[in-house]
């Protein structure tokens, strides 16, 4: 599986010598993973002599699709989401550009012979268990010089962030990288008796991997309008800093207040429910922060006795018609974001419950919208505002047919 991958990505960085642009865009999602894969591509690719075009996105929108695709020439690498829609990338590039896609999630084949899915998830692996999008990336970048063996530390953050532990401990590939850092003297493994805690090793002392990625995940996400996503980076190439530390005070402070606040309003009726779906909507009420929050909130409060823990959590969240490095898009687009208590999500693994993955795109679909990263324990779509209550009853429409609900 893992050999398979890495025979892939050196197909793809044969085809990237020989490509004649040195300039590369670097497409990458905004929390911990996302972070850590866009800083081990972007220290990989400099060491390799590249001009660094890096842009940060919350999703891989159709209309930001159409505008990196619609150039020619260029050299486009998309980390921690597109693995899905590499058939959709296929079809808009037709040739005009080189495409390499790094990313974790379910995946289908590219149909372009200028587009290189690496999905680790087309070759055997699981993406919500073995590998995150910014071990991959560390794979990748390693494949393409064996000194960037060094930024396994970076790419351990993003395998800790995204929470895939067996067992209370990372599994597989993700497990190696930690590993691989820990004999370069910069992490260690903390054994105890629910699982591993692993630590980063700083000048300053060691910090739990689950801190920076909160850390970075507040960047990133609470951030993306103030950029946090650039801050993210730079904290994960140099370390934490003063500066660093102040704006995600600052961040924190501003998220507190207003999970407080949307916290009060589902208490206080905004919770709707169906027969397998309980579900609240934001509006613009995250203001200023960006959307990837209202997953960061139903992941936050998923197992508090305000959540039924037999149904699916399902939050929408309006998406500002502002991307930035794009500019204003007027995308008419709402977020939903779904999670699982542990309860149910061991349901799912199981294989008696549904998974996230197996309903909520096909829902998606048929309501006109667009899906592009969906686990099986967490998952996110967007979909044209006023369709949310239509996007419910396909979920549920789905769900009553399966002999797993």
């Amino acid at each position: 599986m893992v050999t398979d991958v890495i025979s892939a990505m050196q197909r793809a960085i044969e085809a990237m010598n020989r490509w004649p642009q040195q300039t590369v865009q670097i497409l990458h999602h905004n929390d911990a993973d996302g972070l850590s894969s866009g800083a081990v591509l972007t220290r990989a690719f400099e060491r390799k002599g590249y001009k660094i075009k890096r842009f940060c996105l919350e999703k891989t929108y159709p209309v930001i699709l159409q505008k990196v695709l619609g150039q020619k020439g260029k050299l486009i690498v998309f980390a921690d989401f597109a693995g899905r829609i590499a058939p959709r990338i296929s079809e808009l590039n037709q040739g005009k550009n080189l495409v390499l896609i790094l990313d974790h999630h379910k995946a289908m084949p590219a149909t372009d012979s200028r587009v290189f899915n690496l999905d680790p998830e087309l070759y055997g692996l699981k993406g919500d268990r073995d590998i995150t999008a910014s071990t991959t990336c560390y794979l990748f970048a390693k494949t393409m010089d064996a000194s960037n063996r060094d930024l396994a530390h970076i790419a351990a953050i993003g395998a800790v962030g995204d929470h895939f532990y067996v067992d209370g401990r990372l599994a597989s590939c993700n497990r190696d990288v930690v590993l691989a850092a820990q004999r370069q003297n910069l992490m260690d493994i903390l054994a105890h008796e629910k699982g591993e805690e692993y630590m980063m090793l700083t000048p300053g002392g060691p910090i739990s991997c689950e801190v920076l990625g909160r850390y970075l995940d507040t960047l990133g996400a609470a951030g993306y309008y103030q950029n946090g996503p650039d801050m993210g980076i730079t904290v994960c190439l140099q370390g934490i800093s003063r500066e660093s530390d102040n704006m995600v005070e600052k961040l924190r402070k501003i998220q507190n207040q207003i999970f407080t606040e949307q916290m009060r309003r589902i208490q206080t009726g905004a919770l709707k429910h169906t027969k397998h779906i309980q579900w609240f909507h934001v509006q613009h009420g995250f203001h200023p922060m960006g959307v990837k929050m209202i997953g960061t909130f139903c992941n936050h409060y998923k197992n508090t006795e305000v959540f039924k823990p037999d149904t699916y959590i399902a939050g929408f969240q309006i998406i500002p018609d502002n991307i930035p490095g794009f500019g204003r898009i007027d995308l008419n687009e709402v977020k939903i974001s779904m999670r699982v208590s542990s309860k149910l999500a061991a349901e799912i693994r199981a294989g008696r419950a549904a998974g996230l993955d197996t309903f909520l795109p096909e829902a998606t679909h048929r309501v006109g919208g667009f899906s592009d990263a969906c686990h099986s324990l967490a998952a996110a779509t967007t979909l044209p505002i006023g369709k949310e209550e239509d996007l419910i009853t396909e979920m549920e429409k789905i769900l009553s047919k399966t002999s797993l609900t």
